[in-house]
């Protein structure tokens, strides 16, 4: 990836609705090699997808935590694809330490969290942290510092 792939990131990253007209002009590169390039960024698996960013307490999604879970063996939390489909499942990442996996979850209401830890209780001991806030809840991806550098 050369600067100006870098550049066109940091702009659909921004707002991933820009026309390739007005993506052409912040770049100061023509429509069809933006068109272009855009295309390899997402055939070569960089850009894996559009999304709209949403509030989940305006959307209804008010208690948000993080719930690690120590869980081994053939009832692990990742051995289970569907837990996946679960709505309140946000992310889900397999993680060293003393416990196998953290899952971002959101939920309308505490009565609906507990009734989530019951559910995960089946897959090992959850553990959980509530969110408050997020002072920093999405960083845009950029180049990664060289080896060495003090950025």
């Amino acid at each position: 990836m050369d600067a100006m792939d870098w550049e066109l990131l940091r702009e659909l990253q921004e707002n991933a609705r820009l026309s390739f007209n007005e993506l052409s002009r912040r770049v100061h590169l023509s429509p069809p090699a933006v068109a272009e390039r855009v295309r390899r960024l997402e055939e070569t698996g960089v850009i894996t997808g559009y999304h709209a960013a949403v509030d989940l307490t305006r959307a209804g999604w008010g208690v948000s935590a993080f719930v690690q879970l120590t869980c081994y063996g053939p009832t692990c939390v990742l051995r289970d694809p569907g837990v996946a489909d679960w709505p309140e499942i946000r992310e889900i990442h397999r993680v060293t330490g003393d416990v196998c996996s953290i899952l971002k979850i959101a939920v309308p209401s505490m009565a609906a969290f507990e009734a989530l830890i019951d559910r995960l209780a089946a897959y090992g001991t959850p553990s959980s942290t509530m969110i408050f806030s997020s002072p920093l809840a999405h960083r845009p991806v950029s180049a990664a510092p060289a080896e060495g550098s003090t950025a």
